[in-house]
This record gives C-alpha cells, sequence and structure tokens, in this order.
C-alpha cells in the first residue's frame, strides 16, 4: 500500500487555512504520477475564457508543467518556476529539442502565487484556454498528453527519473466524488518464461477464493507490470459458456479459451490505473459465477532478453453493492487477422485504414437495443501508428467524435476519459480510421499480432452494459492485390482502393453467437474543428522572471 504522506500533503495544500473548504475555483484534481508526489489542481470560467493551475510537488527544487503532443519534451509548451535563495521565478517556455528549453517572447502564463512549504512547492498561474501564441498549446475539449518534471534544488537542469507524462481531459473531466474500498479481484500470470520477439500467453482460469455465487462490480482497473520494457499489453475476457475447463500456455493455438473475446478490463503500454465515474462497474460474479476468464499478455521481447520470467496481470477492484449502471466493453476497428491482405505498403508517410461498426446488426443478436452512453476509450495501434479517430455517425451523417487522438504514442496508450457522455442510439455507424507513417520500412506491414505488424481498435467503455462484445470490419480483401510498391502515387490510389471496397462487418455476443453483414461502408470523415485566433482570445499577461530565476537557467542536459 503507497505512503498517506504525499496524499496528506496535497490534500492539505488544496484546502483553504481555516475554513475547511476545498477552493470552488479550482474543483478538480488528478496525481500525474503513481506515486502521489506531484498533484494538479484547475478550474476554469468558460471554454472560451481563461484556465487556473494550482501546481503542487513535494520537492523545494523547481517544478514544471507542460503540454506535449506525444508525452515527450520537444515541441512542448512548458512553463517553470519555484522559490530560490533570492525570490520566486517562473517563465512560460517551449522546447526545441534536447536542451533547456526556450523562454517564450510572448509570456501567456500570468503567476498568481508561489509558495515554499513542509517540503512541497505550490505554483499557481493562468492562462488564457485558446491562446494565440504559436508556441501555447490551444487547450481543447480532447484529451491532451500533460507532462511534468522537477527538480531536489533550483538549478533547473537534468530531472533524471523526475518527470512524466499522463493523459488527461482539463475541459471535460469526470472527478469521482466518494471514496472506495480497497477489495480487489487478481487476474496475474505464474512466473511463465518469456521467449524472443513477440510472444502472446493466454492463462483461462477462475477467480480464486471469493464466492463469485455473489455479484462483484469492478469500478478500477490497476496494472501490475513485472518487466514494463517486455509487457505490451494485458486483456482480461469473460469466456463464453461452454468454455468449462482452465489452462495456462501460448494464445491462438487452436483453444476452445481463443473464443473469449468479451474484453472485462484493458491496459496497454505507458497506462496506469484507471478508475471509473461515480456510481457504474463491470460486473463479474453473479449469475455468471461459472464463467471462465482469459488473461491475455502480450509481450514484446525485442532485445531477445534470456531466461525471462513474468507475473504480471491486473488488478480489479470491486464494490458488492450494485451501482447505477453496469459498464460495458466494445471492441470496435479492424478485425486483426494476419491471413487478411488488409496490408500498408512500406515508404508511406501516411497511411489510413478503417473499420466500421453498423449497430443496427446488434438487434440480431440482442432486442430491444438501449441507448449506450459512452465515457471512455482505449485506443491501440503498435509502431506504425500516428493518429486514429472514432467517428460517430447518425442517419449516415457524422454527428460526432467518440475518440481522437492525432499525436498518437505508441508508448502512452492510456484509458482516457471523455469527460461529456457520448451518445450512441440504435442504428447508428462507428467508425475507426488509423493513419500509419512507415517510411523507415522496406517491407509490406500486415494487419496482425506481432508489434511489427499493425493493428486499428478502439475499445469503448460504456453504460447500461448489453451483450454484444465485438463489433469489428474489414474490407473484401479477396478482392485487393498484395500491394509492395512504395510508389506515393500507387501508395494513395491503394489507399483509396481499400476504402472504397465493401467492408465485412463482425458482431459477436457473450456467448460467441455472430451477426455478419457484407455490405459496410466508410463514410467521409469532417477534420476537426478550428476556431479563429484573434486578439480578443489573447489572455492579456506580463511575464515575471526576476534575476534569481535568470541565474539558474543552467544548460539543459536531457529530454523529457
Amino acid at each position: 500500500m503507497r505512503s498517506l504522506l504525499p496524499f496528506l500533503l496535497c490534500l492539505f495544500s488544496l484546502w483553504t487555512k481555516g475554513a475547511g473548504a476545498s477552493d470552488p475555483n479550482l474543483p478538480f484534481m488528478e496525481y500525474l504520477d503513481q506515486n502521489h508526489m506531484v498533484c494538479l489542481k484547475w478550474g476554469f470560467d468558460n471554454p472560451q475564457g481563461t484556465i487556473t493551475f494550482k501546481l503542487v510537488v513535494n520537492t523545494t527544487g523547481w517544478v514544471g508543467l507542460g503540454f506535449s503532443s506525444n508525452g515527450g519534451m520537444t515541441g512542448a509548451d512548458i512553463v517553470m518556476g519555484g522559490v530560490g535563495p533570492n525570490g520566486h521565478y517562473f517563465g512560460d517556455y517551449h522546447a526545441t529539442g534536447k536542451f533547456m528549453p526556450v523562454l517564450d517572447e510572448q509570456q501567456s502564463y500570468t503567476l498568481l502565487s508561489l509558495n515554499e512549504s513542509e517540503g512541497q512547492t505550490s505554483m499557481t498561474f493562468q492562462r488564457s484556454i485558446l491562446s494565440c501564441d504559436g508556441n501555447d498549446f490551444p487547450i481543447n475539449a480532447q484529451t491532451m498528453k500533460l507532462i511534468y518534471a522537477y527538480g531536489l534544488t533550483d538549478q533547473i537542469s537534468y530531472h533524471r527519473t523526475r518527470r512524466g507524462a499522463k493523459e488527461v481531459n482539463l475541459l471535460n473531466y469526470v472527478p469521482r466524488t466518494s471514496l472506495t474500498n480497497l477489495n480487489y479481484l487478481s487476474a496475474t500470470m505464474d512466473n511463465i518464461t518469456v521467449p524472443h520477439n513477440t510472444y502472446y500467453h493466454c492463462k483461462v482460469m477462475k477467480f480464486q477464493n471469493l464466492d463469485l455465487k455473489r455479484p462483484y462490480y469492478i469500478y478500477q482497473i490497476e496494472p501490475v507490470v513485472e518487466h514494463p520494457d517486455i509487457v505490451h499489453h494485458m486483456l482480461l475476457y469473460r469466456c463464453p459458456s461452454f468454455v468449462k475447463a482452465p489452462y495456462d500456455k501460448p494464445c491462438y493455438m487452436g483453444d476452445v479459451g481463443d473464443t473469449c473475446f468479451g474484453v472485462v478490463a484493458a491496459w496497454g503500454v505507458g497506462g496506469g490505473v484507471f478508475e471509473f465515474p461515480e456510481n457504474v462497474g463491470i460486473p463479474v460474479g453473479g449469475a455468471d459465477s461459472n464463467t471462465y476468464y482469459r488473461l491475455e499478455i502480450h509481450y514484446n521481447n525485442r532485445n531477445n532478453l534470456t531466461g525471462m520470467t513474468d507475473s504480471s496481470g491486473l488488478k480489479l477492484y470491486y464494490y458488492t453493492v450494485q451501482p447505477r449502471d453496469k459498464v460495458g466493453i466494445l471492441t470496435t476497428g479492424v478485425l486483426p487477422h494476419y491471413s487478411l491482405k488488409y496490408n500498408i505498403p512500406p515508404k508511406a508517410t501516411q497511411f489510413h485504414t478503417y473499420g466500421v461498426c453498423n449497430t443496427t446488426l446488434f438487434s440480431q443478436l440482442m432486442n430491444p437495443v438501449p441507448d449506450l452512453q459512452v465515457f471512455a476509450v482505449l485506443l491501440h495501434t503498435h509502431l506504425a501508428g500516428r493518429k486514429v479517430r472514432v467517428v460517430l455517425y447518425r442517419n449516415g451523417q457524422q454527428i460526432d467524435y467518440v475518440a481522437l487522438n492525432d499525436q498518437y504514442n505508441f508508448e502512452l496508450q492510456q484509458i482516457t476519459s471523455l469527460g461529456s457522455i457520448k451518445n450512441i442510439k440504435p442504428g447508428d455507424e462507428i467508425a475507426v480510421e488509423c493513419t500509419y507513417n512507415t517510411t523507415d520500412r522496406t517491407n509490406v506491414t500486415r494487419m496482425g499480432l506481432s508489434t511489427t505488424d499493425e493493428m486499428c481498435l478502439a475499445f469503448i467503455f460504456y453504460y447500461p452494459a448489453i451483450k454484444i462484445t465485438r463489433c469489428v470490419s474489414h474490407p473484401n480483401t479477396s478482392m485487393a492485390e498484395d500491394a509492395t510498391t512504395s510508389d506515393l502515387d500507387k501508395i494513395a490510389a491503394q489507399e483509396t482502393f481499400l476504402k472504397t471496397l465493401p467492408q465485412l462487418q463482425y458482431v459477436s455476443d457473450d456467448n460467441y453467437n455472430f451477426s455478419y453483414n457484407q455490405k459496410g461502408t466508410v463514410r467521409e470523415m469532417m477534420e476537426r474543428l478550428s476556431f479563429t485566433c484573434s486578439a480578443a482570445s489573447r489572455l492579456d499577461t506580463s511575464w515575471m522572471m526576476n534575476f534569481a530565476g535568470i541565474i539558474l537557467l543552467l544548460p539543459w542536459i536531457a529530454i523529457m
């Protein structure tokens, strides 16, 4: 169990002295690190106004917060400050490479307070949400990648391991409003041997030492990663009723457990703990007390390490009292299979693949079908992935983005809360578009299971739960050729050809029953809406940097 000291220090700093009440102007709070050493509070007046941040770090050195396109430092919009021997220092920077960030000509952040007390540094500052400075990131209603770093002294230099990144939806944040208990189910491997290169291992099991005749409701997923350098992703599936025996062996070898595809929990490399919104949970046990579950871990032993054993897995924290809504996870996107001729050509600066889901097929497996309230998503591609868009259509017209990541980072795959609820109605269509870059490859990239293959998936978290588990597709590639060209014009033609082919759609339920359609269509997607920058949208600020701060800006010797 983690120490309570960092939590208590942060909690204390977030309450007004003597009043015993939280700051109504900063209603949102998120720890940016797993050890609760870095705490961020924020609040805003309206989506076109200003946003205020309070960064609290358990250090007496410098502290920094930034916005990044991919979770790294290069190109990031960064603010740094602290309390030095000669007073406070504070500035707005942007990072251009693997060295000290550059001070912005236009200082878009206003310092409101900077304090150092009881081993903590607390920095409160404000900026315009729609900044017009080219070195600043506009804050929008999508999930953004926040980066942080801090030092043990006031010399701003290499942060070593005191840095990190986390995806947070600042404008559509959904906080929990009550404390939870610490009871959990455990699904882990048992000291398995990991071979070279890509390897999938599956453990079909029942949860042990629990009375699963009563229902449990999972509200938090916590990864237990023994070897972060080789564990790529983990999925826990609910098995159909005809799976009646456990096993522990390589996946996808023709075993009956290969039919277990109802996702109960998911984790991707770089992800952390994910907690569901208040009063919802994933049901396990109860009427399904005889159900088996399949834990699948994808290992990527790219350095061919020998003698590797692993016992990674998932902790699933649960309620025993039924919440307001039961949560389901719907797998959407491109059906991954090595035999498909859905190949990505080499030397492509961008190549798009598409998976579609027409929810009218749901009624062939269940009836009635309710509206689905989507609150979170996990996007997944492999090394060539650069962008993922999940689009919602109604009556043939695009009405919303379910999820959007224009700076996809393979090393930072997190379940992210959408903040606002996305409503999928019966008859709506969902499309998942993935954009790849293969300029560093000389051979085609196949859609398949290996890390050097590609995937295009979106795991959609929603309520109320229904029996549908997968809604995926692929183009009718029996009509396609095996494209090996690297000619850019031919690459574009191949992409267009694959996009216009009929999509073969597959829908399955929790007992492995299928619904099938050969007439899926990839519809056009609108580009993201952008705002027009004007002087009125600038935050009129003056920047603060005293002499004590200037002399502390030593050469930057490492990247975030």
